[in-house]
């Protein structure tokens, strides 16, 4: 992984033990807003918790199975961005990301994974990208959407969240329709 300037405002760095700390005061700062849509932030409670997600993230990196960067903000840590397990027999990878509370609505996040959909198609030369969400979780949506994402369709009760099942839409996105867009 690298550490990549998107503009003077963002930066993506990987995850490193150092972060955990920034990581876990950020997801109990928005941890009501998080719950909503994200299974695991209620399973996150302690420091230990963020930390071994850290550790896992590297491994994941070492193992050639992904990376995770956090998107920092002014030098803040702003949220998180990541590759799912990389389907390498497929050339195929989904990307899952988050921001933390006071952050959304600036398009960081459409930035960022921008890099991360630039990478995967064109460094890895991987053939697909993929982003999945709730069906609800219209901010979420709206980046693949501005991105030129195909929507492929719902997959029912996809994920189970505190308030319930919810469904997800699925974006799909091929090397042969990527576009830079700069």
């Amino acid at each position: 992984m690298f550490n990549y300037v998107i503009d003077e405002e963002l930066m993506l760095k990987p995850l490193s033990p150092e972060h955990s700390r920034h990581l876990f005061l950020l997801v109990e700062r928005s941890r009501d807003r998080l719950r909503q849509w994200l299974p695991w932030v209620d399973g996150a409670t302690e420091h230990a918790d963020i930390v071994r997600y850290v550790k896992n993230a590297i491994k994941q990196a070492s193992d050639n199975g992904g990376f995770t960067a956090g998107l920092w903000v002014h030098g803040e840590l702003a949220g998180i961005i990541g590759y799912h397990e990389i389907d390498w027999p497929n050339r195929s990878v989904g990307i899952g990301y988050w921001l933390g509370q006071g952050y959304e609505g600036k398009g960081y996040m459409t930035s960022a994974c921008r890099v991360f959909v630039d990478y995967a198609l064109l460094e890895m030369e991987l053939n697909r990208v993929e982003i999945r969400c709730a069906t609800g979780n219209t901010p979420s949506r709206a980046i693949p959407e501005r991105l030129d994402f195909v929507f492929e369709g719902v997959i029912r009760e996809a994920e189970k969240l505190p308030s319930g099942y919810v469904n997800h839409a699925v974006y799909g996105l091929l090397r042969s329709e990527w576009r830079l867009m700069s």
